[in-house]
C-alpha cells in the first residue's frame, strides 16, 4: 500500500462530502512581517498597534488576507492539488480578526459537481470555514475549482450546481467587536478621503505597479503552505512555466489600491471574483477600483464600502474588460468584488 498522496482527482468527489485539513498553523508577527515584504502593504490598521488601539481594538490584527491565504493554503492538498485553474469565489465573510498567536485550521464541504463536456475534469465547488483555536470561525468563503480526472472512462457525476449568492447583503456584515472610528486620525492613516468622498461608479487608477519576480511568488506560495502542482513543478505545464498563485495576484492589488483607497482598512466580505488569465514571473502588475455600492454599519463611525478591484499586467489599463465574445482581454488577471470598512 502507497503511503504517499497523489492528491484527490474529480471522481473522489462526492456531494455533501467534508473534509477536515491537515497541519493547523500558528500564525504570528513573521507572517505580518513577510506579508508586508512580499507586498506594498501600508494600511495603517494592520501596520500599528497604536493606531489599532485609537480605533477600538485591543492591538493590530494581521491582514485578512493573511487569514485567507492561510486558511486557502490548508485546503489545496485535499481540494486542488490536481486543480487545472482556480476558477472563482463567492459568499465571503471574515467573522473575527485573527491575531499574532491564534491557531487557524479548515473544514470543507462540498456542496457541487459538475463533468466538463471534455469528459478530462469537471468543476468542484466547496464551502471552506476557518477556525481558530477555540473553534470559533473567522472566514467563510465558497469556491470552485477545475480538477483533473484520474479516469476519463469514469462515470460523471449528478451534476449539482449551487445557487450561490450575487453578494453579502451589508446587513450581513460583521464588524469587529469594539471597531470604532470615531476619532480615526486620517493624516497617520495617509490619505483625508472618507466614505462620503466616493461615490458609486466612481473609478479609481491605483497608478502604481509591481513586477513579479520569481522569487518572491515562490517564498509566497510556500509561505501560505499551498501546495498545488502547476505553482512549483515547471514540468506540470505544457509551457515549462510555473504559474503564479492568484492569491499572490489578490495581495499585491489590494496592496496598490492603498493610493486611493488607503482609509478602507478591513475586507469584511468576499463578493466574488475572477482569475481572468493566467500571470507568470516577469509580468506587471497594476490595479484600479470601481466603487460598487456603500452602506452604513451600527459601529460608530464605520462605513462600508463594496469595491470591484481590477488586476491587469503590462501598460493596459483594459477597458473594456472583456471582448466581444464575452471572454475577458487577456491583459485581465483579476476581477475581484469586495467589501470593506471605511471612517464616514
Amino acid at each position: 500500500m502507497s503511503k504517499t498522496n497523489a492528491g484527490r482527482f474529480f471522481e473522489d468527489y462526492s456531494v455533501g462530502q467534508v473534509i477536515r485539513h491537515a497541519v493547523p498553523r500558528t500564525v504570528a508577527e513573521g507572517e505580518r512581517a513577510l506579508y508586508h515584504a512580499l507586498y506594498p502593504a501600508r494600511h495603517a490598521l494592520y501596520s500599528s498597534d497604536a493606531f489599532a488601539i485609537a480605533c477600538g481594538l485591543d492591538s493590530s490584527p494581521l491582514d485578512d488576507l493573511i487569514a485567507f491565504h492561510t486558511v486557502f493554503g490548508k485546503t489545496v492538498p485535499d481540494i486542488s492539488l490536481n486543480a487545472l485553474a482556480n476558477l472563482g469565489y463567492a459568499e465571503g465573510r471574515w467573522l473575527a480578526p485573527v491575531w499574532p498567536g491564534d491557531t487557524l485550521r479548515a473544514v470543507s464541504e462540498v456542496i457541487g459537481l459538475k463533468q466538463n463536456s471534455n469528459g478530462k475534469s469537471g468543476v468542484v465547488w466547496v464551502r471552506t470555514s476557518g477556525l481558530n483555536q477555540v473553534d470559533e470561525p473567522v472566514l467563510d468563503y465558497v469556491r470552485w475549482v477545475m480538477v483533473r480526472k484520474r479516469d476519463a472512462d469514469a462515470p460523471a457525476p449528478e451534476t449539482v450546481k449551487p445557487d450561490l449568492a450575487e453578494a453579502v447583503p451589508a446587513d450581513a456584515l460583521v464588524v469587529p467587536e469594539g471597531l470604532d472610528f470615531g476619532a480615526y486620525d486620517f493624516g497617520l492613516a495617509g490619505e483625508p478621503h472618507r466614505w462620503g468622498d466616493y461615490q458609486i461608479g466612481e473609478k479609481i487608477d491605483h497608478v502604481d505597479g509591481v513586477t513579479i519576480e520569481e522569487a518572491e511568488h515562490m517564498l509566497a506560495t510556500r509561505l501560505w503552505q499551498n501546495t498545488a502542482k502547476v505553482h512549483f513543478d515547471a514540468t506540470n505545464r505544457d509551457d515549462g512555466k510555473r504559474l503564479i498563485y492568484g492569491g499572490h495576484i489578490i495581495s499585491m492589488a489590494r496592496a496598490l489600491s492603498f493610493n486611493g483607497l488607503a482609509n478602507a482598512q478591513m475586507i469584511v466580505a468576499l463578493n466574488g471574483g475572477t482569475h481572468a488569465n493566467p500571470c507568470f514571473a516577469g509580468d506587471t502588475v497594476r490595479a484600479w477600483s470601481e466603487v460598487l455600492d456603500k452602506a452604513e454599519t451600527g459601529a460608530p463611525g464605520v462605513g462600508a464600502i463594496r469595491l470591484r478591484l481590477v488586476a491587469t499586467k503590462g501598460d493596459s489599463g483594459a477597458f473594456p474588460l472583456k471582448g466581444q465574445d464575452g471572454r475577458y482581454v487577456p491583459e485581465v488577471l483579476l476581477d475581484l468584488d469586495y467589501w470593506a470598512l471605511m471612517p464616514l
